[in-house]
């Protein structure tokens, strides 16, 4: 029965993706009507379709699939952060990961100190996704050292610590842009602190397609562990999980894929906090069904996202991390009075 209904959830969600990514294609300065964007994506890129086929195929059809990848992978992500820290507030935003992978790649696009780090800012080369995999790393262990004290991991403690490192990331990535004298750069530098995907480019989505897929794959395998830790330290001690070991694995592998990401789109928050706890009403909390739904969640929500920040303002364009945080603040302020509740979870 259940495995009926996480089938019935999945293809629900692939036909609501579907639709948001014609209305993808079709919606912006040029209004394409739906028919005739899928007549020109069933016919390939080569298709003659004049003006209309280049702004599908060569503008619009990049940004809806690195906003597909980018949704998918930071709700993914997301969900395993909560199991691992065992906290429903866990987000790669709000837990540091986004702001250090950020300050990671500004560093690198600033002082190109990593070969391939273009000034523009985008993400060729191999230089930008370590240096974001290295501050998401640094930061998820920095906010979890932070936050554990005596075996024991609060809610206040955890978003306090997040929060300071936050903070001291924004003021190292504010420093760059001091101390930047390029206005490229210092659009690079805007761009990674407000997230977008207005720069994304069909050479440049390999990357975080391949983080996308691979990491979800491994993370997906590791349902039955990420369930464990969900029964408590000691409980999942007793049922033959090592857990220091499997959660510094999850940590490393995690935040690969946020850094990943982030290299490509800047710091979007909150889409790891919402999509999995919308999943979890739907599908519950065991992680082999909750990941895949959350995967189809957030591409469908950093989709219809994008769309919003394209065209609400037209012709100006709202950076996507604007509109998600306008939606994700008062979710996690709903959140945080729930959690805040005599809530004191054991890490």
């Amino acid at each position: 029965m259940r495995r009926r209904r996480t089938a019935t959830v999945l293809l629900l969600l692939a036909a609501v993706l579907a639709a948001s990514a014609v209305a993808g294609l079709a919606l912006g300065p040029v209004r394409i009507a739906p028919g005739r964007v899928l007549d020109l994506v069933l016919a390939g890129p080569d298709a003659p379709g004049g003006a209309f086929a280049s702004i599908v195929w060569d503008v619009r059809m990049p940004r809806v699939l690195l906003g597909t990848v980018v949704g998918a992978g930071l709700a993914v992500a997301g969900a395993v952060l909560q199991a691992l820290v065992r906290n429903p507030l866990a987000d790669p935003f709000l837990l540091g990961a986004s702001s250090g992978a950020s300050a990671g790649a500004v560093l690198v696009i600033v002082f190109g100190t990593a070969a391939g780090a273009g000034a523009a800012g985008t993400a060729g080369g191999a230089g930008v996704p370590l240096a974001a995999f290295a501050g998401s790393m640094a930061a998820l262990v920095t906010v979890h050292a932070l936050a554990r004290r005596g075996g024991t991991m609060t809610t206040g403690r955890l978003i306090l610590a997040g929060v300071a490192v936050q903070y001291v990331l924004s003021a190292l990535t504010s420093l760059v842009l001091v101390l930047s004298a390029s206005p490229d750069q210092m659009r690079s530098v805007l761009f990674w602190t407000l997230g977008g995907l207005g720069g994304a480019r069909w050479d440049e989505l390999a990357l975080p397609a391949a983080a996308l897929f691979a990491g979800t794959g491994v993370l997906v395998t590791l349902a039955r562990p990420l369930d464990l830790l969900l029964a408590g330290e000691e409980g999942a001690h007793t049922l033959g999980l090592d857990t220091g070991r499997f959660r510094a694995a999850a940590f490393v592998l995690t935040s690969l894929v946020i850094g990943v990401l982030v290299a490509s789109s800047g710091a979007i928050g909150f889409v790891g906090l919402m999509v999995p706890h919308a999943a979890r009403m739907v599908v519950g909390a065991g992680h082999r069904a909750l990941l895949p739904v959350a995967a189809l969640g957030g591409a469908v929500f950093l989709t219809l996202a994008d769309l919003l920040a394209r065209t609400a303002a037209a012709p100006e364009e709202i950076p996507v991390g604007v509109v998600t945080a306008l939606v994700g603040g008062p979710f996690f302020l709903w959140m945080l009075r729930r959690s805040g509740r005599g809530e004191g979870v054991g890490g």
